[in-house]
């Protein structure tokens, strides 16, 4: 088997079949599919089972409720697939993103990881955009230098539906860590790409829903707690980024970025201070210098300005 599939699975009843079908139909059919319900308390599970049926190379498995990255690893250890993909139970994939992954892999063969583009879908406002990954339009395939890459745009290179994996390099970095909720996937890929080589094919081939949980949906989302959001460990990088600038540049640039939501809430503010602290601020753009540096007063009534001048901007249009 060249490829095993995992779709981590919670309540996701009206999105699963998609998900699940867009893997059908993919162009290739050396592979196997694993889905993990992590404990759904909707109609997931019977979707899940109702859409695979008659497909003898896929599986459903049922867990108790653990978080994504613990669905995704159970099902990883049933797998037996040379190469793991991910899929997130409210996303699809184009009908040939495993054939173009099976090309990148014969292609960069030293890789410890392969990516594809992808597109940003949000049906309710009509709109679909190529994610800005950090590459130019003049780059097609090859091998990416990836703090770089993603460090222009904090638009994640690799997520966790565009990605294929060496099963020894998975099991190496021990699999997604458990119990983070957000940037579980970030803190695997950077510890990939800090040993082995990046492989990036520049095509939109999987399909990010921004529909779903809008809220819950990039780093800025308040209402995590230090110990389950990414930015908190990224203790583990810190004697790697006192020597690796690339690496330092990104970790700044997703501190002050990914914080700013705890700052302007005065949520976990000790915290926050420790983390800004690490900050080379010559690294970041000089607007994060004001948010963290100024008095809170002055910036809750900078941000409470910004959100009433959207808001009104949007009644006048």
């Amino acid at each position: 088997m060249k490829f095993s599939v995992i779709i981590p699975l919670y309540n996701k009843s009206p999105y699963v079949a998609k998900a699940i079908h867009s893997v059908l139909s993919q162009s290739i059919s050396d592979y196997e599919l694993i889905v993990m319900d992590d404990g759904s308390s909707d109609d997931s599970f019977k979707v899940a089972l109702k859409t695979i049926e008659g497909h003898p190379n896929c599986h459903l498995y049922r867990q108790k409720n653990g978080g994504v990255s613990m669905a995704r690893n159970n099902a990883v250890a049933l797998s037996l697939g040379e190469y793991l993909c991910f899929l997130d139970a409210d996303d699809w994939w184009d009908v040939r993103f495993l054939e173009e992954m099976l090309k990148m892999i014969a292609e960069f063969p030293d890789a410890g990881i392969y990516g594809t583009g992808y597109t940003i879908v949000n049906e309710t406002k009509h709109k679909t955009r190529m994610a800005p990954i950090g590459v130019g339009p003049d780059f097609v395939k090859g091998y990416i230098n990836y703090c770089q890459v993603y460090a222009k745009t904090l638009a994640m290179p690799l997520t966790s539906i565009s990605v294929a994996i060496p099963r020894p390099v998975f099991d190496e970095m021990r699999g997604f860590p458990e119990g983070i909720k957000l940037g579980e996937d970030f803190l695997l890929w950077i510890k990939i790409a800090l040993k082995y080589k990046v492989a990036l094919l520049n095509c939109p081939l999987a399909y990010y829903n921004q529909d779903v949980e809008v809220t819950s949906k990039g780093v800025k989302h308040r209402g995590y707690e230090p110990d389950s959001f990414m930015t908190f460990h990224f203790d583990q990088f810190e004697e790697t980024e006192k020597t690796n600038l690339d690496l330092k540049i990104l970790l700044d640039r997703l501190r002050v970025y990914s914080l700013l939501r705890f700052r302007m809430d005065n949520t976990y503010a000790q915290r926050v201070e420790q983390e800004i602290a690490k900050v080379d601020f010559a690294n970041v753009d000089k607007k994060y210098k004001f948010y963290y540096k100024a008095p809170y007063s002055i910036v809750w009534l900078n941000d409470k300005f910004h959100t009433f001048a959207s808001w009104l901007k949007q009644k006048i249009r």
